[in-house]
């Protein structure tokens, strides 16, 4: 397994001086607001590092029901009025905060890079809506789509799942769910995912404190998410699942300075032990939702073009 502990300083001089800045804005820990504050603070900031939303041939709101039939808003991004295929993405925020506006110019870079449609989910969050709400309506918009993508004109054979942190956590659960219902998934694209129940790896002794997603921050996450008797769930832990054969093939991004680095690492491998195939992209000197910061980093476009290659290589399978 690959060590997350590869230099004294590992931080690049570019993802250095941004955290220098990002110190030095004196923005409040999510742990000391409210999430309605939490919410609102990160709407603000998460798209200051992003380059502007791309221009594309659609971008569409509508709704996809609940299994308890509440609508869940959806936004529908595609280069082209063609039949795609597609990808469902899941936004990350620790279950708690994100939305389809914070990111926007993601899912775009998405859909731009790949040349795919990209069905972007406001998944509910907690502390309203707690464990397992999330993956449950995480399900319930893989199936819609398989059954449904062709009202929106786009390929429900080929549907990809994907996310990023808690979404990415959602999408490697997610793929484990349409495995054992018999729906075929292209991929699982799992960036900078949560696969453990407990922060109590080496990364997050390692990483945990200023490298941008602070432990105490996972924590407030957590307690606003999961009980604590329900973190053995394999549906808030996926690398406790009884087992992961046959699930669907995964791109993995990862972030070396990363808290949850560790438990993407040791997901990867669990994979790989079952044959599953696995492209694993390991990003040095770079912190948790690196991939966000494209108008600061270098690797957050590296990064958003690994998985569109990856998209675009599953789409033709």
């Amino acid at each position: 397994m690959l060590s997350s502990a590869l230099k004294p300083d590992p931080l690049t001089p570019a993802m250095a001086g941004l955290l220098e800045r990002i110190r030095r804005a004196g923005r409040p820990p999510f742990e000391t607001m409210t999430p309605v504050q939490a919410r609102a603070a990160y709407e603000l900031a998460a798209e200051v590092l992003e380059p502007p939303r791309a221009p594309l041939a659609r971008v569409e709101d509508f709704a996809i029901p609940a299994a308890d039939g509440a609508p869940l808003r959806a936004r529908l991004y595609a280069p082209s009025h063609e039949r795609l295929p597609l990808l469902l993405y899941l936004h990350g925020g620790g279950f708690v905060i994100g939305s389809l506006e914070t990111h926007d110019s993601l899912c775009r870079q998405f859909a731009l890079r790949s040349g795919g449609a990209v069905v972007a989910l406001a998944y509910r969050l907690a502390p309203e809506h707690r464990f397992p709400t999330a993956v449950d309506d995480t399900w319930a918009a893989i199936r819609w789509l398989a059954e449904h993508a062709g009202t929106l004109g786009l390929d429900g054979g080929r549907i990809a799942l994907g996310g990023d942190s808690a979404g990415g956590t959602l999408a490697a659960v997610g793929a484990l769910l349409a495995r054992d219902q018999g729906l075929t998934l292209t991929l699982q694209l799992l960036v900078t995912p949560g696969t453990a129940a407990r922060a109590d790896s080496d990364s997050q002794r390692r990483y945990g404190q200023g490298y941008l997603l602070d432990r105490s921050a996972i924590e407030w996450f957590f307690g606003q998410y999961v009980a604590e008797a329900e973190r053995e769930d394999w549906r808030f832990a996926p690398l406790l699942a009884p087992d992961v054969d046959g699930v669907a093939p995964a791109c993995m991004i990862l972030a070396e300075c990363d808290p949850l680095v560790d438990e993407g690492l040791a997901y990867a491998d669990r994979l790989r032990a079952a044959g599953v195939a696995v492209e694993l992209d390991l990003f040095r000197g770079v912190t948790h939702d690196f991939i966000k910061m494209g108008r600061a980093l270098k690797e957050a476009g590296a990064a958003q073009q690994a998985a569109a290659d990856a998209l675009k290589r599953s789409w033709m399978r």
